[in-house]
C-alpha cells in the first residue's frame, strides 16, 4: 500500500467517523426531520459516504469514535458542520448542547474553549448577537 493509498484511507475513515457524529448529533432527539434528513445525505455526498457505510451508521451511529484534530480550522470546521445540523430544526436543545460540547472535546478542544465555542456559535445560529459582536465577527470597526 502506498503512502497516497494509507492517506486516503485515513481521510476516509475520519470522514466517516464524522458522518456518524452527525448522524449520532441529528438523531438525538428522535427520528430525523426532514431538513435533518436533507443535511445528512448532503453530508453524505461532501464526505464520501458510501450506501454501505450510510446504512451502517444510520443503524449504529455511536460504532464510529471522533477522531482528533491538531489544525484548529478542521476542528472548527467539523464542529460549523455539526452546528448546522443541530439548527436545521432551529433550536439546541439540552441533550444537543451535551451532546455537541463532548464531541467538541474528543475533536481536541479544552473543556473551557469548548464552552466558550459552542456558547458563541449559539449566539450566531439562534441571531442572537448584538452590533459590536456582528462587527467582531466580521473583524470591522
Amino acid at each position: 500500500m502506498s503512502i497516497v493509498d494509507l492517506y486516503e484511507s485515513s481521510k476516509h475513515r475520519n470522514n466517516v467517523a464524522h458522518f456518524s457524529a452527525i448522524v449520532n448529533l441529528a438523531t438525538v432527539d428522535g427520528d430525523l426531520n426532514e431538513d435533518e434528513q436533507k443535511l445528512v445525505n448532503r453530508f453524505a455526498r461532501k464526505l464520501d459516504i458510501t450506501e454501505e457505510e450510510y446504512q451502517e451508521i444510520l443503524k449504529n451511529s455511536k460504532k464510529y469514535p471522533v477522531v482528533p484534530h491538531i489544525n484548529t480550522d478542521d476542528r472548527l470546521e467539523r464542529l460549523l458542520d455539526l452546528f448546522k445540523i443541530i439548527y436545521s430544526d432551529h433550536i439546541i436543545d439540552d441533550a444537543e448542547r451535551k451532546l455537541i460540547l463532548k464531541y467538541a472535546i474528543q475533536l481536541g478542544f479544552s473543556q473551557e474553549k469548548a464552552e466558550e465555542i459552542i456558547l458563541k456559535t449559539t449566539k450566531i445560529f439562534s441571531g442572537r448577537i448584538d452590533l459590536d459582536q456582528y462587527k467582531s465577527i466580521l473583524k470591522i470597526l
